[in-house]
Protein backbone atom coordinates (compact mmCIF):
# COMPACT_ATOMS: atom_id res chain seq x y z
CA UNK A 1 0.00 0.00 0.00
CA UNK A 2 1.47 3.19 -0.83
CA UNK A 3 1.82 5.76 2.09
CA UNK A 4 -0.20 8.40 1.52
CA UNK A 5 2.67 11.15 2.66
CA UNK A 6 4.26 9.99 -0.09
CA UNK A 7 1.27 10.31 -2.27
CA UNK A 8 0.87 14.04 -1.13
CA UNK A 9 4.02 15.17 -1.22
CA UNK A 10 5.05 13.45 -4.78
CA UNK A 11 1.46 13.26 -6.28
CA UNK A 12 2.06 14.12 -9.94
CA UNK A 13 5.08 11.63 -10.34
CA UNK A 14 3.15 9.06 -8.68
CA UNK A 15 0.62 9.43 -10.85
CA UNK A 16 2.85 9.73 -14.21
CA UNK A 17 4.74 6.02 -12.96
CA UNK A 18 1.28 4.66 -12.24
CA UNK A 19 0.61 5.47 -16.16
CA UNK A 20 2.85 3.18 -17.05
CA UNK A 21 0.51 0.17 -16.12
CA UNK A 22 -1.82 1.46 -19.17
CA UNK A 23 -4.43 3.17 -16.64
CA UNK A 24 -4.96 6.21 -15.21
CA UNK A 25 -5.28 6.50 -11.13
CA UNK A 26 -5.69 10.13 -10.64
CA UNK A 27 -9.26 10.06 -9.16
CA UNK A 28 -7.95 7.61 -6.95
CA UNK A 29 -5.08 9.57 -6.00
CA UNK A 30 -7.24 12.52 -5.55
CA UNK A 31 -9.80 10.77 -3.95
CA UNK A 32 -7.07 9.46 -1.67
CA UNK A 33 -6.17 12.74 -0.43
CA UNK A 34 -9.38 14.33 -0.43
CA UNK A 35 -10.57 12.04 2.40
CA UNK A 36 -6.90 12.72 4.04
CA UNK A 37 -7.64 16.23 4.36
CA UNK A 38 -11.09 14.98 5.66
CA UNK A 39 -9.60 12.93 8.49
CA UNK A 40 -7.10 15.36 9.36
CA UNK A 41 -10.00 18.16 9.95
CA UNK A 42 -11.77 15.42 12.16
CA UNK A 43 -8.60 14.44 13.81
CA UNK A 44 -7.96 18.06 14.72
CA UNK A 45 -11.92 19.08 16.00
CA UNK A 46 -11.48 15.48 18.01
CA UNK A 47 -7.91 16.75 19.50
CA UNK A 48 -8.96 20.48 20.32
CA UNK A 49 -12.19 18.52 22.42
CA UNK A 50 -9.91 15.97 24.00
CA UNK A 51 -7.32 19.41 24.95
CA UNK A 52 -10.33 21.25 26.15
CA UNK A 53 -11.98 18.35 28.24
CA UNK A 54 -8.71 18.04 30.21
CA UNK A 55 -8.16 21.32 30.73
CA UNK A 56 -12.08 20.78 32.59
CA UNK A 57 -11.43 18.24 34.01
CA UNK A 58 -8.20 19.72 36.27
CA UNK A 59 -10.04 22.68 36.96
CA UNK A 60 -13.07 20.48 38.30
CA UNK A 61 -10.63 19.20 40.93
CA UNK A 62 -9.29 22.52 41.94
CA UNK A 63 -13.05 24.07 42.19
CA UNK A 64 -14.36 21.49 44.54
CA UNK A 65 -11.00 21.53 46.60
CA UNK A 66 -12.37 24.97 47.32
CA UNK A 67 -15.82 24.17 47.97
CA UNK A 68 -17.05 26.01 45.13
CA UNK A 69 -19.40 22.89 44.52
CA UNK A 70 -22.31 24.92 42.01
CA UNK A 71 -19.30 25.65 39.59
CA UNK A 72 -17.82 22.75 39.62
CA UNK A 73 -20.61 20.66 39.12
CA UNK A 74 -21.51 23.07 35.87
CA UNK A 75 -17.79 22.06 34.75
CA UNK A 76 -19.46 18.51 35.18
CA UNK A 77 -21.70 18.89 33.07
CA UNK A 78 -19.85 20.46 30.53
CA UNK A 79 -17.13 17.67 30.29
CA UNK A 80 -20.57 15.38 29.93
CA UNK A 81 -21.13 17.58 26.61
CA UNK A 82 -17.82 17.34 25.34
CA UNK A 83 -17.90 13.79 25.98
CA UNK A 84 -20.60 13.18 23.74
CA UNK A 85 -18.55 15.52 20.88
CA UNK A 86 -15.75 13.37 21.28
CA UNK A 87 -17.37 10.37 20.95
CA UNK A 88 -18.78 11.33 17.92
CA UNK A 89 -15.69 12.67 16.57
CA UNK A 90 -14.45 9.72 17.23
CA UNK A 91 -16.49 7.52 15.39
CA UNK A 92 -16.57 9.97 12.30
CA UNK A 93 -12.68 9.98 12.29
CA UNK A 94 -13.15 5.90 12.17
CA UNK A 95 -15.08 6.13 9.62
CA UNK A 96 -12.77 8.08 7.80
CA UNK A 97 -9.48 6.19 8.14
CA UNK A 98 -11.84 3.23 6.94
CA UNK A 99 -12.69 4.98 3.84
CA UNK A 100 -9.13 6.30 3.26
CA UNK A 101 -7.78 3.00 3.59
CA UNK A 102 -10.05 1.08 1.33
CA UNK A 103 -9.45 4.25 -1.30
CA UNK A 104 -5.60 3.03 -0.82
CA UNK A 105 -5.95 -0.79 -1.40
CA UNK A 106 -7.04 -0.47 -4.74
CA UNK A 107 -3.93 1.70 -5.84
CA UNK A 108 -1.11 -0.89 -7.02
CA UNK A 109 2.46 -0.20 -6.62
CA UNK A 110 4.21 2.48 -8.53
CA UNK A 111 6.57 0.84 -10.97
CA UNK A 112 10.11 1.86 -10.68
CA UNK A 113 11.80 4.59 -12.71
CA UNK A 114 13.48 1.80 -14.98
CA UNK A 115 10.18 -0.11 -15.76
CA UNK A 116 8.83 -0.04 -19.53
CA UNK A 117 5.49 1.56 -20.13
CA UNK A 118 3.00 -0.78 -21.89
CA UNK A 119 -0.79 -2.42 -21.38
CA UNK A 120 0.17 -6.05 -21.51
CA UNK A 121 2.87 -8.65 -21.75
CA UNK A 122 3.74 -7.82 -25.75
CA UNK A 123 5.67 -4.72 -24.26
CA UNK A 124 7.71 -6.92 -22.19
CA UNK A 125 11.43 -6.14 -22.92
CA UNK A 126 13.93 -8.87 -23.04
CA UNK A 127 17.21 -8.45 -21.05
CA UNK A 128 18.84 -11.34 -22.21
CA UNK A 129 18.07 -14.61 -23.64
CA UNK A 130 20.53 -18.00 -22.81
CA UNK A 131 21.47 -21.03 -24.59
CA UNK A 132 20.11 -22.79 -28.04
CA UNK A 133 16.67 -23.91 -28.70
CA UNK A 134 17.21 -27.88 -28.25
CA UNK A 135 17.24 -30.15 -31.67
CA UNK A 136 15.02 -33.10 -31.47
CA UNK A 137 14.55 -36.32 -33.33
CA UNK A 138 10.89 -36.54 -31.60
CA UNK A 139 8.90 -33.81 -30.49
CA UNK A 140 5.93 -34.90 -28.29
CA UNK A 141 4.15 -32.43 -26.46
CA UNK A 142 4.49 -33.40 -22.40
CA UNK A 143 0.98 -34.18 -21.91
CA UNK A 144 1.84 -37.27 -24.50
CA UNK A 145 4.87 -38.18 -22.75
CA UNK A 146 3.09 -38.13 -19.38
CA UNK A 147 0.58 -40.64 -20.98
CA UNK A 148 3.18 -43.09 -23.26
CA UNK A 149 5.49 -43.56 -19.76
CA UNK A 150 2.95 -43.27 -17.36
CA UNK A 151 3.85 -40.34 -15.19
CA UNK A 152 1.24 -38.08 -14.80
CA UNK A 153 -2.61 -38.93 -15.27
CA UNK A 154 -4.60 -35.49 -16.43
CA UNK A 155 -7.79 -37.77 -16.43
CA UNK A 156 -7.86 -39.14 -12.74
CA UNK A 157 -7.13 -35.94 -11.65
CA UNK A 158 -10.50 -34.47 -12.91
CA UNK A 159 -11.72 -37.68 -11.34
CA UNK A 160 -10.86 -37.40 -7.87
CA UNK A 161 -11.30 -33.50 -8.09
CA UNK A 162 -11.87 -31.72 -11.11
CA UNK A 163 -9.61 -30.53 -14.05
CA UNK A 164 -6.30 -28.59 -13.30
CA UNK A 165 -5.72 -31.55 -10.28
CA UNK A 166 -3.31 -34.04 -11.84
CA UNK A 167 -2.43 -37.45 -10.08
CA UNK A 168 1.77 -37.83 -10.79
CA UNK A 169 2.74 -41.45 -10.41
CA UNK A 170 5.72 -43.46 -9.91
CA UNK A 171 8.84 -41.64 -11.96
CA UNK A 172 6.75 -38.58 -12.32
CA UNK A 173 6.31 -38.36 -8.99
CA UNK A 174 9.65 -38.70 -8.25
CA UNK A 175 11.27 -36.37 -10.74
CA UNK A 176 8.69 -33.89 -8.96
CA UNK A 177 10.10 -34.54 -5.63
CA UNK A 178 13.74 -35.13 -7.03
CA UNK A 179 13.21 -31.25 -7.77
CA UNK A 180 11.60 -30.08 -4.71
CA UNK A 181 14.54 -31.01 -2.89
CA UNK A 182 16.56 -30.07 -5.01
CA UNK A 183 15.46 -26.69 -5.16
CA UNK A 184 15.57 -26.36 -1.22
CA UNK A 185 19.19 -27.66 -1.49
CA UNK A 186 20.15 -25.25 -3.08
CA UNK A 187 18.43 -22.13 -1.87
CA UNK A 188 19.78 -23.90 2.18
CA UNK A 189 23.45 -23.62 0.22
CA UNK A 190 22.72 -19.83 -0.66
CA UNK A 191 21.73 -19.10 3.03
CA UNK A 192 18.22 -19.38 2.83
CA UNK A 193 16.23 -20.70 6.33
CA UNK A 194 13.82 -23.11 5.26
CA UNK A 195 10.60 -22.22 6.01
CA UNK A 196 7.48 -24.81 6.32
CA UNK A 197 4.63 -22.69 6.66
CA UNK A 198 0.62 -23.23 7.16
CA UNK A 199 -0.74 -23.82 3.60
CA UNK A 200 -3.90 -21.44 4.90
CA UNK A 201 -4.29 -17.83 5.83
CA UNK A 202 -6.73 -15.30 7.66
CA UNK A 203 -8.06 -12.06 6.10
CA UNK A 204 -4.82 -10.28 7.47
CA UNK A 205 -2.35 -12.18 5.97
CA UNK A 206 -3.60 -12.01 2.86
CA UNK A 207 -4.52 -8.10 2.58
CA UNK A 208 -0.73 -7.81 4.63
CA UNK A 209 1.11 -9.08 1.33
CA UNK A 210 -1.57 -7.41 -1.13
CA UNK A 211 -3.58 -10.11 -2.09
CA UNK A 212 -6.70 -9.16 -0.76
CA UNK A 213 -8.71 -7.43 -1.61
CA UNK A 214 -7.28 -7.48 -5.33
CA UNK A 215 -7.06 -11.16 -5.83
CA UNK A 216 -10.43 -12.39 -3.57
CA UNK A 217 -11.85 -14.04 -6.65
CA UNK A 218 -8.85 -15.85 -7.72
CA UNK A 219 -7.95 -17.28 -3.99
CA UNK A 220 -9.57 -20.77 -2.64
CA UNK A 221 -11.84 -19.36 0.21
CA UNK A 222 -13.17 -20.98 3.53
CA UNK A 223 -16.07 -19.29 4.32
CA UNK A 224 -16.91 -20.81 7.94
CA UNK A 225 -13.44 -20.11 9.27
CA UNK A 226 -12.57 -17.44 6.79
CA UNK A 227 -9.86 -18.77 5.70
CA UNK A 228 -7.86 -18.82 1.98
CA UNK A 229 -5.86 -21.65 0.28
CA UNK A 230 -2.51 -20.02 -0.42
CA UNK A 231 -1.45 -18.96 -3.82
CA UNK A 232 2.31 -19.08 -3.08
CA UNK A 233 4.38 -19.74 0.05
CA UNK A 234 5.68 -15.66 -0.19
CA UNK A 235 2.16 -15.19 1.89
CA UNK A 236 2.64 -17.16 4.73
CA UNK A 237 6.52 -16.59 5.24
CA UNK A 238 6.38 -12.84 4.67
CA UNK A 239 3.37 -12.51 7.26
CA UNK A 240 5.73 -14.05 10.14
CA UNK A 241 7.29 -10.28 9.78
CA UNK A 242 3.67 -8.55 10.06
CA UNK A 243 3.96 -6.26 13.08
CA UNK A 244 7.65 -6.92 13.83
CA UNK A 245 10.25 -4.13 14.49
CA UNK A 246 13.47 -5.74 13.16
CA UNK A 247 17.04 -4.12 13.96
CA UNK A 248 18.79 -2.71 11.06
CA UNK A 249 21.95 -5.28 11.00
CA UNK A 250 19.30 -8.16 10.55
CA UNK A 251 19.13 -7.31 7.21
CA UNK A 252 19.22 -9.40 4.82
CA UNK A 253 16.84 -11.97 5.86
CA UNK A 254 16.25 -14.66 3.77
CA UNK A 255 13.87 -17.58 3.97
CA UNK A 256 12.79 -20.34 1.27
CA UNK A 257 9.93 -23.05 1.32
CA UNK A 258 8.43 -25.66 -0.15
CA UNK A 259 4.34 -25.28 -0.80
CA UNK A 260 1.42 -26.34 -2.58
CA UNK A 261 0.05 -23.81 -4.58
CA UNK A 262 -4.08 -22.80 -5.53
CA UNK A 263 -5.27 -20.82 -7.69
CA UNK A 264 -9.28 -20.66 -8.81
CA UNK A 265 -8.80 -19.05 -12.51
CA UNK A 266 -6.74 -21.45 -14.19
CA UNK A 267 -7.60 -19.64 -17.59
CA UNK A 268 -9.39 -21.30 -20.90
CA UNK A 269 -9.53 -24.17 -22.83
CA UNK A 270 -6.43 -24.77 -25.39
CA UNK A 271 -2.74 -25.64 -25.90
CA UNK A 272 -2.12 -23.11 -24.04
CA UNK A 273 -3.47 -24.23 -20.59
CA UNK A 274 -3.32 -28.14 -22.05
CA UNK A 275 -1.16 -30.32 -19.68
CA UNK A 276 0.84 -28.63 -16.94
CA UNK A 277 0.99 -25.30 -18.96
CA UNK A 278 -1.94 -23.98 -16.03
CA UNK A 279 -3.25 -25.76 -13.00
CA UNK A 280 -5.43 -25.14 -9.35
CA UNK A 281 -3.02 -27.05 -7.73
CA UNK A 282 0.41 -27.00 -8.56
CA UNK A 283 3.65 -27.16 -6.16
CA UNK A 284 6.26 -24.41 -5.94
CA UNK A 285 9.70 -23.31 -3.83
CA UNK A 286 9.61 -19.63 -2.90
CA UNK A 287 12.62 -17.62 -1.89
CA UNK A 288 11.66 -14.33 0.03
CA UNK A 289 14.12 -11.27 1.24
CA UNK A 290 13.85 -8.88 3.74
CA UNK A 291 16.17 -6.05 3.14
CA UNK A 292 17.28 -2.76 3.78
CA UNK A 293 15.96 0.12 1.04
CA UNK A 294 19.24 1.17 0.14
CA UNK A 295 19.72 -2.21 -1.61
CA UNK A 296 16.66 -4.20 -2.38
CA UNK A 297 17.71 -3.49 -5.87
CA UNK A 298 20.78 -5.20 -5.95
CA UNK A 299 19.31 -7.88 -4.02
CA UNK A 300 16.57 -8.59 -6.51
CA UNK A 301 19.42 -8.94 -9.19
CA UNK A 302 21.38 -11.46 -7.09
CA UNK A 303 17.88 -13.40 -6.99
CA UNK A 304 17.11 -13.04 -10.72
CA UNK A 305 20.63 -14.29 -10.98
CA UNK A 306 20.29 -17.02 -8.01
CA UNK A 307 17.37 -18.44 -10.31
CA UNK A 308 19.07 -18.17 -13.64
CA UNK A 309 21.67 -20.09 -12.18
CA UNK A 310 18.93 -23.50 -11.44
CA UNK A 311 17.56 -23.03 -14.94
CA UNK A 312 21.27 -23.20 -16.06
CA UNK A 313 22.54 -25.98 -14.34
CA UNK A 314 19.11 -27.79 -15.57
CA UNK A 315 20.55 -27.30 -18.69
CA UNK A 316 17.46 -25.30 -20.24
CA UNK A 317 17.31 -22.58 -22.45
CA UNK A 318 15.39 -19.59 -21.23
CA UNK A 319 15.09 -15.98 -21.48
CA UNK A 320 15.02 -13.61 -19.00
CA UNK A 321 12.33 -10.65 -19.34
CA UNK A 322 11.41 -6.89 -17.45
CA UNK A 323 8.64 -6.51 -17.67
CA UNK A 324 5.89 -3.76 -18.30
CA UNK A 325 3.88 -1.34 -16.27
CA UNK A 326 0.88 -3.00 -17.24
CA UNK A 327 1.99 -6.45 -17.13
CA UNK A 328 3.96 -6.00 -13.85
CA UNK A 329 2.31 -7.72 -10.09
CA UNK A 330 -0.39 -5.45 -8.08
CA UNK A 331 1.61 -5.31 -4.98
CA UNK A 332 5.52 -5.12 -7.42
CA UNK A 333 7.81 -2.05 -8.05
CA UNK A 334 9.55 -4.44 -10.63
CA UNK A 335 9.52 -7.57 -11.77
CA UNK A 336 11.76 -10.41 -13.84
CA UNK A 337 10.16 -13.09 -15.38
CA UNK A 338 12.41 -16.45 -16.42
CA UNK A 339 10.85 -18.19 -18.98
CA UNK A 340 12.01 -21.61 -20.86
CA UNK A 341 11.18 -23.00 -24.20
CA UNK A 342 9.00 -25.79 -24.52
CA UNK A 343 10.53 -27.58 -27.62
CA UNK A 344 7.27 -29.48 -28.48
CA UNK A 345 4.85 -26.88 -28.07
CA UNK A 346 7.36 -24.21 -29.85
CA UNK A 347 6.62 -20.96 -27.64
CA UNK A 348 7.96 -19.73 -24.13
CA UNK A 349 6.47 -21.14 -20.65
CA UNK A 350 6.89 -19.06 -17.46
CA UNK A 351 8.63 -20.43 -14.55
CA UNK A 352 9.90 -17.86 -12.16
CA UNK A 353 9.17 -13.87 -10.91
CA UNK A 354 11.44 -11.72 -9.01
CA UNK A 355 10.14 -8.84 -7.74
CA UNK A 356 10.64 -5.78 -5.83
CA UNK A 357 7.51 -4.47 -3.90
CA UNK A 358 9.91 -2.04 -1.80
CA UNK A 359 7.47 -0.81 1.17
CA UNK A 360 4.46 -1.99 -0.24
CA UNK A 361 3.92 -4.95 1.49
CA UNK A 362 6.35 -3.68 4.28
CA UNK A 363 3.35 -0.75 4.90
CA UNK A 364 0.38 -2.75 5.03
CA UNK A 365 2.34 -5.31 7.17
CA UNK A 366 3.69 -2.63 9.56
CA UNK A 367 6.72 -4.18 9.11
CA UNK A 368 9.52 -1.97 10.49
CA UNK A 369 13.26 -1.68 11.35
CA UNK A 370 15.09 0.82 13.57
CA UNK A 371 17.69 2.96 11.70
CA UNK A 372 20.78 4.01 12.77
CA UNK A 373 19.25 7.28 13.81
CA UNK A 374 17.55 5.57 15.94
CA UNK A 375 13.75 5.62 13.57
CA UNK A 376 11.53 3.14 12.71
CA UNK A 377 11.63 2.44 8.67
CA UNK A 378 9.29 0.31 6.84
CA UNK A 379 11.76 -2.75 5.13
CA UNK A 380 11.79 -3.57 1.48
CA UNK A 381 10.64 -7.21 0.87
CA UNK A 382 11.70 -9.38 -2.25
CA UNK A 383 10.40 -12.83 -3.36
CA UNK A 384 10.75 -14.87 -6.73
CA UNK A 385 9.84 -18.60 -7.43
CA UNK A 386 12.79 -20.90 -7.46
CA UNK A 387 10.73 -22.51 -8.97
CA UNK A 388 7.61 -23.45 -9.75
CA UNK A 389 7.20 -26.85 -10.49
CA UNK A 390 4.66 -27.47 -13.44
CA UNK A 391 6.00 -25.56 -16.69
CA UNK A 392 9.90 -27.28 -15.27
CA UNK A 393 8.59 -30.59 -15.55
CA UNK A 394 6.94 -29.99 -18.42
CA UNK A 395 9.76 -28.06 -20.19
CA UNK A 396 12.59 -31.28 -18.84
CA UNK A 397 10.19 -33.76 -19.95
CA UNK A 398 9.96 -32.10 -23.87
CA UNK A 399 13.74 -30.72 -24.07
CA UNK A 400 15.22 -34.17 -23.05
CA UNK A 401 13.59 -36.51 -24.99
CA UNK A 402 14.70 -39.16 -26.89
CA UNK A 403 13.12 -42.22 -28.93
CA UNK A 404 15.41 -44.36 -26.44
CA UNK A 405 13.30 -42.49 -23.50
CA UNK A 406 13.17 -39.17 -21.55
CA UNK A 407 16.78 -38.21 -20.26
CA UNK A 408 16.85 -36.93 -16.48
CA UNK A 409 19.38 -33.75 -16.03
CA UNK A 410 22.59 -35.01 -14.51
CA UNK A 411 22.17 -32.53 -11.23
CA UNK A 412 19.03 -34.34 -10.39
CA UNK A 413 19.92 -37.89 -11.10
CA UNK A 414 21.26 -38.62 -6.89
CA UNK A 415 17.47 -37.19 -5.69
CA UNK A 416 15.49 -39.57 -8.69
CA UNK A 417 17.61 -42.90 -8.43
CA UNK A 418 17.56 -43.03 -12.16
CA UNK A 419 19.07 -41.46 -15.71
CA UNK A 420 16.13 -41.85 -17.91
CA UNK A 421 12.62 -42.18 -17.91
CA UNK A 422 11.64 -45.35 -20.69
Amino acid sequence: MLLIQNIRQEKEAIIQRLAKRGVDFSDLINQALELDDSRKEIQGKLDDILSQSNKISKSIGQLFAQKKIEEANEMKAKTADLKEQSTALSDALKKAENELQEVLYQIPNSPGDSVPEGKNEEHNKTIKVVGEKPILSQSLPHWELCEKYNLIDFELGVKITGAGFPVYRGKGARLQRALINWFLDKARDAGYEEIQPPILINEASGIGTGQLPDKEGQMYHMPIDNLYAIPTAEVPITNIYRDVILKEDDFPIKNCGYTPCFRREAGSYGKDVRGLNRLHQFDKVEIVQLQHPEKSYETLEEMSNYVQGLLHDLGLHYRVLLLCGGDTGFASAMTYDMEVWSAAQERWLEVSSVSNFETFQANRLKLRFKSSSGKNQLAHTLNGSALALPRIVASILENTQTPEGIIVPEVLRPYCGFDIID
